[in-house]
């Protein structure tokens, strides 16, 4: 019975380590320099659904798929600005992982200091605004306070 668990046990750990590989050796491009262009390029782009790592990290299988999208257009010839051209087109801005600055980027990137700036200048300027002063006390109101002192008192 040890035996047939540990078999067992071998036979889960090679599936694992076999599906933890990013890409099957038959899926690189058979150039090196093709092949080193084409991963440059992995690094830029960001995994769709993972959103944090880069298609090169990436195990998603939308992952594998953009690789597979990149390799074939770099073994087309198309330059690195075509090939995020295209991606962009068809997947947004968001599909790089250091996109180009424009309007909207800036817009999402200024918003928050924006806004946090606004509430800082709110809270200084009603900090520095000067209070009006409390009214003094009539004389009924004195005598009212002295006689509940000495009531507290004593």
């Amino acid at each position: 019975m040890g035996t047939l668990r540990r078999l067992a046990l071998a036979a889960v750990l090679v599936l694992t380590l076999g599906a933890a590989a990013p890409d099957d050796p038959a899926d690189r491009l058979a150039n090196p320099g093709q092949e080193s262009r084409a991963r440059q390029l992995f690094r830029d782009v960001r995994c769709l659904v993972c959103q944090s790592q880069s298609i090169e990290d990436s195990e998603a299988p939308l992952a594998h798929d953009l690789r597979q999208l990149i390799r074939s257009q770099v073994a087309e010839g198309r330059s690195d600005a075509e090939i995020r051209s295209f991606l962009v087109s068809r997947y947004g801005q968001f599909v790089l992982l250091s996109p180009k600055f424009s309007l909207g980027n800036a817009i999402l990137w200024i918003g928050p200091l924006v806004v946090v700036l606004a509430g800082a200048g709110a809270l200084l300027a009603r900090r520095l605004t000067p209070r009006p002063d409390e009214p003094e006390l009539t004389a009924q109101e004195e005598s009212r306070l002295a006689s509940l002192s000495r009531e507290q008192g004593g």
